[in-house]
């Protein structure tokens, strides 16, 4: 009998061969192209993955999506560091733009199981302007950010004072100077309090050396041990960066199994089952009326096309009918 069990259990319970890797091209329309990672285990029925977004630097600025693999966190996942989240990483060709970024967060957030409490943002030089300028324009929406060898673009950056905010800078970049970091915690430190900024200037480390912390364990736990639902915000001060941890980041790294899909995903929360019919998948927090407004249309609509009532109970990965 405890075998029949099991083998039920594995009939009922999808396996995935692998973790899929989406090549997302023209999906927001005069929005970013993006490289989309999906872990193996991600299902939209069970609990909500975080969402870890990353902003590439210069070198790989263009509309070869290709290139955002050449380093940062697609290229960490590819060599076998394990990042269980959905990872983002668009592709820009001038520079970083604060309302794109959140344009390509919301793409997701309508289409996957993520947890809105733990959006993670972290970027290198270019990218790590664009981290500190989305940061200081949503903050709201930040649970923690790491800006490598960056700096920003704007004028007002209070806002990166409510984040817990992990800023790095070699003392030896020749590319962007480490005081481009350090007058962004000048103005943080005009704003008031910085309890939540940690600032480490490394003695003698050049700028493509810090591209190694996407590669490192503590980068992603550090990232994780935060979230918008703590009763009382703080930075995690447990983390140590220097010279010694750059030198271990690729240590016990190995190709991982990953399907990569150079096309647009087929969406988890959205399918075709009755010509132009269109269905959501109940997430976790999901109320008929959410999802009315979400599509525009109206409760009794929902019900009627569901053959459900106003007082139905929704489940979590339910489908519901919008069209």
């Amino acid at each position: 009998m405890r075998h029949i069990l099991f083998i039920l259990a594995l009939c009922l319970y999808p396996i995935f061969a692998s973790a899929q890797l989406y090549a997302c091209r023209d999906s927001i329309k005069n929005g970013y192209d993006f490289w989309l990672y999906v872990p193996e285990d991600y299902r939209a029925d069970t609990a909500e993955k975080p969402l870890v977004m990353f902003l590439h630097g210069k070198s790989l600025s263009g509309h070869n999506l290709a290139k955002v693999r050449e380093y940062g966190c697609i290229n960490a996942l590819e060599k076998g560091r394990d990042i269980d989240a959905i990872v983002v990483a668009p592709q820009t060709s001038s520079g970083w733009n604060p309302k794109k970024v959140l344009e390509l967060y919301d793409w997701v957030k309508e289409r996957y199981a993520i947890d809105t409490n733990r959006l993670y943002v972290l970027g290198m030089s270019m990218g790590g302007y664009g981290t500190l300028d989305f940061a200081a324009t949503y903050p709201e929406k930040v649970a923690a950010a790491i800006a490598l060898c960056g700096g920003s673009t704007k004028n007002e950056l209070c806002g990166l004072n409510e984040v817990p905010l992990w800023i790095i800078h070699g003392t030896a970049d020749k590319h962007v100077p480490v005081r481009c970091s350090e007058r962004v915690v000048d103005s943080m430190c005009a704003c008031g309090d910085t309890c939540l900024l940690l600032f480490d200037k490394l003695d003698k480390v050049n700028h493509s050396r810090l591209a190694r912390v996407f590669y490192m364990e503590q980068t992603y736990d550090w990232l994780f041990s935060h979230s918008l639902s703590d009763t009382l915000r703080k930075v995690n001060r447990e983390f140590q960066m220097n010279k010694e941890v750059l030198d271990n980041a690729y240590k016990g790294l190995k190709t991982n199994k990953i399907k990569i899909k150079d096309s647009k995903p087929s969406s988890p929360d959205t399918s075709s089952d009755d010509g132009d019919a269109e269905v959501y998948i109940v997430k976790k927090g999901d109320t008929l009326g959410r999802i009315a407004a979400r599509y525009h249309t109206t409760v009794n609509k929902l019900c009627e096309l569901n053959h459900i009532s106003k007082t139905s109970t929704l489940q979590i990965g339910q489908r519901i009918r919008v069209k």
